[in-house]
């Protein structure tokens, strides 16, 4: 593939023919908000805060969507692009709640640091707002459709797994929400709470409910550690509070892994000082479960203590 060179607020850069603007931005240290954009996921422009100025056209253009040309000239933080991002900031944040101190998200999310960044902020309206639903049905994903912006990237990561699809859009303009299969809550949907969706969430709509109380992200040291379940070797971050493992969260899912369930808890038991309840889903409830039975390895452990009751000659009860 031949290389083009384009200009982005006076400095060039030569990359790829077919790159989108955001990724050669990138290349110069140049970073572009984005709330829908992920390089993981099929690009579809939906939030629009990425609009840059490109010499010679009339409109401005989605960064996320638009591809470079050689001698192509685009300006990231002219009046016109600011003026824009902050009109679209405004909106969202005249639709979402006001409860940033309190979110689980606060600190990692990308509204609240767009918003900060371009001095945006909340303010008193008598317009209409998202209602509050919240599906609290899942131990393991917590959903607020009234933070959500619907950037759509739940929607993208959960139908790159075949077997899952779980997660669409319903209803149309104002209405808009994310629905798991024919609207039904988490618990009742198809859903295998792989957390997929909330890896890639940029607020907190969509939130780790296992993590919830158990601190904020900058009081937390994060390390990083691959499931040992199976080849994919997903990627999780084992977080630490006062000396102890306290949490365990997937990290998004890059390079084909698909996370799911039983890497989770596999992780969690290996690594917290103090393993939470693990839980599993039958006929659309989901009931408590023993460790063993979560893990898949009641049949491991049974013939270990065969086993050992045949060399020992002691009978177990456990």
């Amino acid at each position: 593939m031949a290389n083009v060179t384009v200009t982005i607020d006076s400095r060039k850069v030569t990359v790829p023919s077919g790159t989108f603007v955001i990724e050669a931005a990138k290349k110069v240290g140049i970073e572009i908000p984005a709330l829908c954009y992920d390089p993981n996921l099929e690009v579809v422009g939906a939030c629009r805060l990425c609009l840059v100025e490109i010499e010679g056209s009339r409109k401005l253009q989605t960064a996320c969507s638009t591809k470079v040309w050689d001698g192509m000239v685009v300006y990231t933080q002219s009046e016109r692009v600011i003026n824009a991002r902050k009109e679209i900031l405004q909106l969202l944040l005249d639709n979402h709640p006001n409860d940033c101190l309190t979110c689980q998200k606060a600190g990692e999310c990308l509204l609240q640091k767009y918003a900060y960044e371009y001095d945006v902020k909340f303010r008193e309206h008598n317009g209409a707002r998202r209602p509050a639903l919240m599906d609290t049905s899942s131990p393991y994903i917590l959903k607020d459709d009234s933070k959500c912006i619907l950037c759509g990237k739940c929607v993208r990561t959960c139908a790159q797994v075949a077997d899952r699809q779980v997660l669409t859009f319903a209803n149309r303009g104002f209405d808009t929400r994310i629905v798991a299969d024919s609207n039904f809550t988490l618990e009742e949907s198809s859903c295998v709470s792989c957390n997929r969706c909330v890896t890639v969430c940029p607020v907190g709509a969509l939130v780790d409910k296992r993590l919830l109380g158990k601190g904020r992200v900058w009081e937390y040291e994060i390390k990083e550690t691959k499931c040992k379940v199976c080849d994919y070797g997903c990627n999780f971050e084992i977080l630490s509070k006062d000396g102890k493992n306290v949490a365990v969260r997937a990290k998004a899912p890059s390079n084909g892994r698909p996370l799911c369930l039983k890497g989770r808890l596999t992780t969690e038991f290996i690594y917290l000082d103090e393993p939470y309840t693990p839980y599993k889903k039958e006929n659309g409830k989901f009931k408590e479960t023993t460790w063993k039975e979560a893990l898949g390895i009641e049949d491991i452990i049974e013939k270990l203590l065969d086993k050992e009751e045949i060399s020992t000659g002691v009978e177990y009860n456990g």
